[in-house]
């Protein structure tokens, strides 16, 4: 598992508490950027689990990206283009497959429906009141009437509010409808959906949120999403139909490492202490001991686990993140390089490889990484940790211009203009005018010199 972060995606301003919402991006990008955790497993088994529900709603399965963003809250959202954003703290609360199901079929229900689109019919109607009420407080003013204006000002404001509430409230029921029907469709039942709704709801109580009246609400009341989404689920024949075994046991590998990953080891020791000796807990207590660099009972743990799956692709790769992490490049090569043939789809462990590889200092070994980093940027452009690597073997090699391209490329995606405009000048100086390189090296250099222009007017 790895922690990337993502500069140009928005912040993101949550108007819900611990709700499944479709969030209002602000003007704040770069400086303000989530954390984006990367797993090839973790990945994988998003892919598994909502292929059915996004054919189900007439998207390409190619097209949609389920995201992990490093956030304990409770919560989702979608944002630019067809991405789906799951915070590792909706994770972390749900009990089984089901219930992320849930979660992800209303976040597609927003993006079939195009509510990201749509921002504006709900924004330009609300703003005009404003605009409106400014308007007529300001003439009040004018005339000496100062608490009238006031008046006036506050009224639209609450007009303008409501309004805009109104219209957020019933996208999300849209989205509701439309991922209870792609569950159908999927022959999934809704009963997990239902479950973690009634979680945000319990969360409500304990938190003393009124249930009483929407109006100042961005969703619709927990209780009342409940009632009209089980009257649907229930009629659908895949309502008494249990989750799929093989998904749920690759669900709670997925909670036991993630758990491992961003929770403070001592916790992750409490929730999965020694007396534990499933495949999640043995995942969970490998993470906290390498995170707290005890890489002897790291590497003990997962032994466990391969004594189980020796085979198991995700298993050898975290034995080789743990050995080449500790300073023993030399044997973590052997599993990374079995866990690229047991998975040899994934990006993210072939990129994994090529660090292990040149970190040996063996120039054959380095031979082997290049075209595996170029394979692995083949699949995958948006690592900027495979860019860096590549731009390694590059500078070792002399090949200054397109390591500069390299940089170029690894700044670009961390949303540093001014490392990326400069390396991507040096590259294009460097390479043949009109290559593909070159032009690359290009558009880089014309994006950076763009959003390096905004931050100065700005």
């Amino acid at each position: 598992m790895r922690v990337l972060m993502r500069p140009y995606l928005p912040r993101l301003l949550t108007i819900s508490l611990a709700s499944m919402a479709l969030l209002l991006p602000t003007l704040e990008s770069a400086a303000n950027a989530q954390s984006i955790l990367r797993d090839a497993e973790t990945e994988d088994f998003f892919r598994d689990i909502s292929k059915e529900m996004i054919v189900a709603a007439n998207l390409d399965p190619n097209s949609v990206q389920i995201v992990l963003v490093g956030d304990p809250s409770i919560n989702a959202f979608v944002t630019g283009g067809q991405n789906v954003f799951i915070h590792s703290g909706l994770i972390a609360a749900a009990d089984n497959v089901g219930e992320l199901q849930g979660v992800i079929a209303h976040e597609l229900g927003h993006i079939a429906g195009g509510h990201n689109v749509r921002f504006g019919e709900g924004a330009g109607p609300a703003t005009n009141i404003s605009l409106l009420s400014l308007i007529g407080a300001a003439a009040a003013i004018a005339v000496g009437a100062g608490e009238a204006g006031m008046a006036i000002l506050g009224m639209g404001t609450a007009m303008a509010q409501g309004k805009f509430l109104s219209f957020t409230r019933d996208q999300e029921s849209r989205a509701d409808q439309a991922g209870a029907q792609y569950l159908g469709k999927a022959g999934l039942s809704g009963a997990g959906s239902i479950a973690f709704f009634k979680k945000l709801q319990g969360q409500e109580y304990r938190l003393a949120i009124p249930q009483e009246n929407e109006y100042a609400r961005t969703h619709p009341l927990s209780g009342n999403r409940i009632l009209a989404l089980e009257d649907i689920y229930r009629k659908s024949p895949s309502w008494a139909r249990p989750a799929d075994k093989a998904l749920n046991d690759r669900f709670l590998r997925i909670k036991g490492k993630l758990i491992g990953f961003v929770d403070e080891p001592p916790r992750v020791l409490a929730l999965y202490p020694e007396s534990n000796q499933s495949v999640p807990a043995h995942y969970a207590r490998a993470y906290a001991w390498h995170r707290s660099a005890y890489a002897d009972q790291a590497a003990g743990e997962v032994d466990k686990l391969l004594a189980v799956s020796p085979e198991d692709p995700f298993f050898l790769e975290l034995k080789g993140q743990i050995l080449l992490e500790s300073g023993k490049a030399a044997a973590a090569v052997p599993l990374l390089r079995e866990a690229v043939l047991k998975a040899p789809n994934e990006p993210l462990i072939m990129t994994l490889l090529g660090h292990a590889l040149i970190s040996t200092e063996d120039p054959k070994n380095a031979a082997e990484a290049e075209p595996l980093l170029k394979r692995a940027i083949a699949r995958d452009r948006e690592n900027p940790f495979a860019w860096y690597q590549l731009g390694v073997i590059y500078d070792r090699k002399g090949d200054e211009p397109r390591a500069a391209l390299a940089a170029a490329e690894r700044y670009n995606l961390e949303g540093n203009a001014k490392g990326a405009a400069a390396n991507a000048q040096l590259a294009r100086g460097g390479l043949p005018k009109g290559t593909p390189d070159w032009i690359r090296a290009d558009d880089i250099a014309l994006v950076a010199a763009d959003e390096l222009g905004k931050k100065k007017r700005r």
